[in-house]
């Protein structure tokens, strides 16, 4: 699957061997070279890529009260895991916020993609979806207590700038916006497209 990774995206080598296969982590080793000329080996994890999404419908801003069994009760914008069978973060972004809020959006635009830990091959993307309308009742997985909520521009910009919940990984994206408009004009994120 092709995909956009930030420029500085640390990559497990293509030669690496898959020593672990676990249901979400799977570990990498591989022999590296030093500076010195001896070798040792390497190991990094690589897990499915994460999906998070900010949803625009009525000149609101779709956010959830999570209750999970594992980690309890967590305000966050939709999202979840890309499954392997499907084309792309963005296909996985329009499931996870059909799935979770019963909404369905005309537009899309990809805002940020992160690596939260360069020893794990994991990226977060973060898309915003606007032109939005309910065309479902919501269908949370069996381990997942969804509430969705739809709050002003201001309510969720100061959610996410407290960092409250899961809310806190788009600080960086809404601490330099004034309003809804700013947000619906930020630009698409320009990275480096990788094939995994």
């Amino acid at each position: 699957m092709k995909k956009i990774v930030p420029p500085n995206a640390v990559l497990i080598p293509k030669h690496a061997k898959n020593v672990f296969k676990g249901v979400i982590f799977d570990v990498y080793h591989w022999s590296q070279k030093l500076f010195d000329d001896s070798e040792t080996t390497f190991e990094a994890l690589r897990r499915p890529d994460t999906v998070t999404v900010i949803g625009v419908a009525d000149d609101k801003i779709l956010v959830l009260d999570d209750d999970q069994p594992h980690v309890g009760s967590r305000i966050s914008f939709p999202g979840g895991r890309v499954d392997s069978d499907e084309t792309g973060t963005l296909q996985a972004a329009k499931r996870e916020m059909l799935e979770e809020t019963g909404y369905e959006f005309m537009g899309w635009r990809l805002l940020r993609v992160w690596q939260p830990h360069t020893k794990i091959e994991w990226f977060i993307y973060l898309y915003l979806a606007w032109d939005g309308s309910q065309t479902a009742q919501p269908h949370p997985d069996a381990g997942e207590r969804i509430t969705v909520r739809k709050l002003s521009f201001s309510e969720a910009k100061n959610l996410t700038v407290t960092k409250s919940g899961y809310l806190g990984e788009s600080k960086e994206i809404f601490e330099t916006l004034n309003n809804l408009e700013d947000l619906l004009n930020l630009p698409e994120f320009n990275g480096k497209e990788i094939d995994r």
